[in-house]
């Protein structure tokens, strides 16, 4: 489904479940009016066609230890270009990384990293990240202050 193809009330149900997924249909039909069966069958149709890809549960990560978010810049050696799906794998299994993003410029990759405290963080870029193979530099920016941090996407407009 292409986002030309959701109408008003596609984009508020969709609106309404990024502010809190776990509403019940009743309290979506009536945040949308619409029938229940209609907001039903609307709500199952953006999760079949994949536009709801999932519903998660954010934790705070403070309370649970995590006590440092950082940004990893990745540069990896030119050789491994061609075999990035290798990188990409192993990234998938680090539950420490929360993000990965291929980029543009001077780096490849961009992650989001989460670790109980620095030396966690050093322990992480030193044994873990830096002994992949083709990984030929990580640059890392910790961060002060969550000042946003959302997954929702402005679809209501």
């Amino acid at each position: 489904m292409h986002s030309n193809e959701l109408d008003r009330v596609d984009r508020h149900i969709l609106d309404v479940l990024q502010q809190q997924a776990r509403t019940t249909n009743l309290e979506l039909a009536d945040a949308v009016q619409l029938s229940p069966a209609q907001t039903l069958r609307r709500h199952r149709r953006l999760e079949e066609t994949g536009v709801i890809k999932r519903y998660e549960t954010r934790l705070d990560a403070a309370s649970l230890g995590f006590g440092v978010v950082a940004f990893i810049h990745v540069t990896m050696e030119r050789g491994y270009l061609r075999d990035m799906s290798k990188f990409q794998n192993l990234v998938a299994e680090l539950p420490q990384i929360q993000e990965c993003f291929s980029v543009t410029g001077d780096i490849d990759y961009v992650l989001k990293v989460v670790a109980r405290d620095l030396k966690d963080l050093s322990t992480f870029l030193l044994d873990t990240l830096m002994q992949i193979p083709g990984v030929s530099g990580v640059k890392s920016s910790v961060c002060l202050d969550e000042v946003k941090c959302t997954s929702a996407l402005p679809v209501a407009g």
